[in-house]
């Protein structure tokens, strides 16, 4: 692979929202900083170069947030990319602080999420924020907050209308929360948890499909449960790995001369059109492998297969 090979835009682009239109396979940064999220990461050198590596291979959409670390991957993308190319859409995430624990704590309220704005723009060195999701406990996996969802979504609102965001987006919200939101302003775009083995925000989805906006699935391979590590701990949320599930997914990737991660991330690509699939990983030959997902063209007999997993 050389590094003029731009693998990204061969899954196809998508808009988010009126003004913004990436490659449909992205890069998230929830791995760059230290275990847990928390710290900074074990190899610094080596988070710039994957930054850097994914920009080379044609990923034009980063998905970040200042807890991250807190702080670390924000302050890795600056260093890695700034000044930024033209077409680079970063999406981050606020209504999310960390305690000093490292423990995630909602944190909606207006003045919270202003000063989370401000943050990130200081900490990305940018003037405007293209693309903010309001971080709520919808989905289950984040706890919801004291902060009414309305209140919350009051201000983001008002910082579209401040010129400090651009795209407004939700992240772990129900389908009525969507519409309620959507009533008041267009949504660019939405992420929610949804992978291969976890279909709970289905419905998320298929509002969005119906409503032509980005669908944006957080933890694609499963917080690694579909990536490269073996043996790890079953996740304390969402469904395990069977064995029989299992042997479906290193089937379809044996006969493709693939892996499992880039099996996950073609069937996301071809589950749905509205789709922006942003594996994440601290590793450039990782990268390089889930960039090659966007090649894997899966047949009917291996969606079939794999759609039954769920």
């Amino acid at each position: 692979m050389t590094l003029s090979d731009r693998l990204a835009p061969e899954a196809g682009r998508l808009r988010l929202g009126d003004e913004l239109s990436v490659n449909r396979l992205g890069f998230g940064t929830m791995q760059l900083p230290g275990p847990g999220v928390f710290g900074p990461p074990d190899d610094h050198a080596g988070a710039l170069a994957v930054l850097r590596r994914a920009v080379e291979l044609g990923v034009n959409y980063l998905d970040t947030s200042d807890f991250y670390g807190p702080h670390v991957a924000n302050d890795l993308i600056r260093e890695a990319l700034h000044p930024y190319p033209d077409d680079l859409v970063i999406g981050t995430k606020i209504g999310v602080v960390r305690d000093r624990w490292g423990d995630f704590v909602p944190a909606g309220a207006p003045d919270q999420l202003r000063g989370q704005v401000e943050e990130n723009l200081r900490r990305l060195g940018r003037d405007r924020l293209e693309l903010v999701y309001l971080r709520v406990g919808g989905d289950g996996l984040l706890r919801p907050g004291d902060v009414r969802f309305s209140e919350s979504f009051a201000m983001m609102v008002r910082l579209r209308d401040e010129g400090l965001i651009g795209g407004v987006g939700l992240s772990g919200v129900t389908v009525r929360q969507l519409d309620q939101a959507r009533a008041t302003i267009p949504i660019a775009a939405v992420q929610n948890r949804f992978h291969l083995l976890d279909r709970d925000c289905h419905d998320v989805l298929r509002r969005c499909a119906e409503e032509d906006i980005a669908f944006v699935p957080y933890f694609p391979l499963g917080a690694g449960l579909l990536g490269a590590r073996q043996g790890r701990p079953p996740l304390p949320f969402g469904p395990d790995f069977s064995a029989a599930q299992r042997r479906t997914v290193d089937g379809v990737a044996e006969a493709h001369g693939a892996t499992r991660a880039q099996v996950a991330i073609a069937w996301l690509l071809a589950h749905s059109p509205t789709v922006l699939v942003i594996p994440g990983t601290s590793s450039v030959r990782h990268l390089e492998e889930n960039m090659a997902a966007a090649r894997l063209r899966l047949t009917p007999a291996d969606r079939t297969a794999l759609d039954a997993l769920a």
